[in-house]
């Protein structure tokens, strides 16, 4: 049983199931990706990248979609650069940019200058007029060391924003109670992430089938339209094609869901439940 489905009126035994389409702003191929996906998909939420170069041209296509934030400081793809929105030396990689892993980046940050950075993508994605619904950390880089972990949890619970973490194996490796200390602080998680990353969503379905049980689970994808642009500096350009092709235009996946008496919903139902009882969800 689910005590986040009963409070968010679905029942305990209920499956919910979050479908986030990640990487918003990244380029303009996954711009078209994740609107189509969302508009004539099953995706029912997206992650907007602030620092990234096509972030203002997403802003510009927001009509109240339900949009979160994931927070920035890795820019992974070797051919298509962007850094911080502050200045934060320590989160410069070799040639400007954010570094380009996880590892690198968290080696070398200054706590001082990723919250500031932090912040200021959120603020932001504000001012962009954006009414955001959740916070997530691109590639997992916020949620995987206690340190980085409490800027972002920091900022959920200051703004009231639902929060994405690692969950099953991935969280047991942590080393510290990510998922505890996030709901002593009130702040609001799905019971379980998918992330698709690299292999993308096709592969990922019989673990989707596995792990639709009672509760919410995000299910994470990368939709992008197959173009030139994609191809020229993304190495996975063939998987994020995929995730499009899966989550928009096949039926394998709506099957999947409706066969396990899944009901899909966006962030924003869990906004509003914080938003209703923000020092009261434990």
């Amino acid at each position: 049983m689910s005590e986040l489905t009963w409070r968010l009126g679905l029942g305990e035994s209920a499956t919910a199931v979050i479908i986030t389409a990640d990487d918003f702003g990244l380029c303009y191929a996954a711009n078209t990706g994740v609107l189509a996906s969302m508009s004539s998909g099953l995706a029912t939420s997206a992650s907007l990248l602030v620092p990234a170069p096509w972030a203002r041209q997403a802003a510009a296509m927001y009509r109240g979609q339900d949009l979160g934030v994931s927070l920035a400081i890795t820019a992974q793809h070797e051919l298509l650069r962007f850094g911080p929105v502050t200045h934060a030396p320590s989160l410069l990689g070799g040639d400007g940019g954010f570094a380009g892993s996880v590892s690198d980046a968290l080696d070398h940050a200054d706590l001082d200058e990723v919250r500031r950075e932090c912040r200021a993508q959120l603020e932001r994605a504000i001012l962009f007029g954006i009414d955001v619904t959740h916070l997530a950390s691109a590639q997992s880089a916020l949620v995987t060391r206690p340190e980085f972990f409490d800027v972002i949890l920091e900022l959920a619970e200051e703004y009231r924003l639902p929060l994405r973490l690692l969950s099953g194996q991935a969280a047991e490796g942590l080393g510290f109670p990510a998922r505890v200390l996030a709901k002593s602080s009130g702040v609001i998680v799905p019971d379980r992430v998918i992330e698709t990353t690299d292999t993308g969503l096709r592969a990922h379905l019989d673990e989707i089938a596995e792990s639709l049980v009672d509760g919410v689970t995000e299910i994470v994808l990368h939709p992008a339209v197959q173009t030139d642009e994609l191809e020229a500096f993304a190495r996975d350009a063939a998987v994020r094609a995929d995730d499009l092709q899966v989550s928009t235009h096949e039926a394998t996946f709506k099957a999947l869901l409706r066969d396990h008496n899944a009901v899909t919903i966006g962030w924003r139902p869990l906004l509003e439940l914080a938003r209703r009882n923000p020092s009261s969800m434990i």
